[in-house]
């Protein structure tokens, strides 16, 4: 195993500090458009691609956030009527909850995915040739294979609702499906 040099460490902090701002970046256009945060957009955008309806750590997982995190914006979310909680969809734990996109969440997710794809655009993908793409791709996979087990399943067909926004690299692992919407 290589030592962490200062190459190596550079190279870790450099692609935080890229990602930051292309994050902040994407965050800002979607304020400016919508007045409503990547955050939230993110959280609709993973109950997309999970059917349209999952719990919440479930979210959580694809967003790899904590579900506290999660929690949080649902709540937003949820007073805003753009999504729904079920509960008593477990028999037998009585505190299971069900997120499901309301029919306002889903119009409101196709109209801003327009917008999050442009601004991915413009401050990612509009840098990189394919081969970039794949690097990173490659990168993501070495750090996180679980990433490219999810990556393949949305590919395949197997990720629900076919609905990009992923953190943080979506571009990266984008579909067909995503520029159609979903149900």
């Amino acid at each position: 195993m290589p030592r962490l040099d200062n190459t190596r460490l550079h190279a870790w902090r450099d692609l935080a500090a890229v990602v930051g701002e292309v994050t902040r970046g994407v965050d800002e256009d979607l304020m400016a458009e919508w007045d409503i945060p990547l955050g939230w957009y993110e959280v609709m955008a993973a109950l997309q691609r999970c059917g349209g309806r999952a719990r919440p750590h479930t979210v959580a997982e694809v967003l790899r956030v904590p579900v506290s995190t999660v929690s949080r914006r649902l709540d937003r979310l949820q007073d805003e009527g753009w999504v729904a909680r079920h509960r008593g969809i477990d028999p037998g734990d009585g505190r299971a909850v069900e997120i499901e996109l309301t029919s306002r969440g889903r119009t409101l997710w196709r109209a801003m995915h327009v917008s999050y794809r442009r601004s991915v655009q413009k401050r990612f993908a509009v840098h990189l040739e394919d081969a970039q793409i794949e690097g990173i791709r490659h990168l993501v996979d070495l750090l996180h294979p679980e990433a490219r087990d999810q990556a393949r399943d949305q590919t395949s067909g197997g990720g629900g609702g076919g609905g990009g926004g992923g953190y943080p690299a979506p571009a990266a692992g984008s579909t067909a499906a995503d520029a159609g919407g979903g149900p």
